[in-house]
Order: structure tokens, then C-alpha cells, then sequence
């Protein structure tokens, strides 16, 4: 499977790098392609369309609005927090793999 995650919380910082590497780590566990994009204070390098347009989820792990998010429309999505994502990132994975297997 391919996952997409977009990390970003209130200051943009620790918590967004904290949850960013702790869902690359599940999801490359879990045998899954993995791209994150950090949205943070110093600003962010959007993943490619074609990135994006692969993916069979999102998993938005974000405690502030997410930039152009109008790129992730009819994609299936994982909402959750940073917090959550550093705590429970293997959960994140296994709730997308349950979005994109429909069970």
C-alpha cells in the first residue's frame, strides 16, 4: 500500500518531526510505500501530484489547518493529531489499511 502522511502542529516544530518519524517508521514496518510532508513554522515542500495522486490513503496527523489541502479531494483520509501519531503511529497505519481495504 502507499501512504501519504501530512504532519503539522501549533508551532511547527518538535511535534510535527516527532509524528512525522514515527509514521514513517510504522508504515515502512508495515511493509507500505510511506511519504511524509512536514508543515511546519519554517515552511513546507509539498509532495509531488503524482505523490499524492498514487496514494491509497492520507493519514493527516495535524493540530493546525492543513496547507492546499484542496491537493488531497476524494482521497481517503486518516484524521488524527501529532500527539496521537507519536503515541499510536502503528494504529494510524492499521486505521488506513481499514479505510482502504473498506472493512
Amino acid at each position: 500500500m502507499k501512504i501519504v502522511a501530512i504532519t503539522s502542529c501549533a508551532t511547527g516544530i518538535a511535534h510535527t518531526y516527532m509524528a512525522a518519524e514515527a509514521l514513517e517508521r510504522a508504515g515502512k514496518a508495515a511493509g507500505h510505500e510511506m511519504w511524509v510532508e512536514t508543515q511546519g513554522a519554517g515552511g513546507y515542500k509539498p509532495l509531488g501530484a503524482d505523490i499524492v495522486s498514487a496514494a491509497d490513503a492520507i493519514i493527516f496527523a495535524n493540530d493546525v489547518g492543513i496547507r492546499d489541502k484542496e491537493r488531497f479531494d476524494g482521497c481517503k483520509i486518516v484524521q488524527s493529531t501529532p500527539k496521537e501519531a507519536i503515541k499510536n503511529a502503528k494504529g494510524l497505519i492499521e486505521q488506513a489499511e481499514q479505510l482502504v481495504s473498506g472493512s
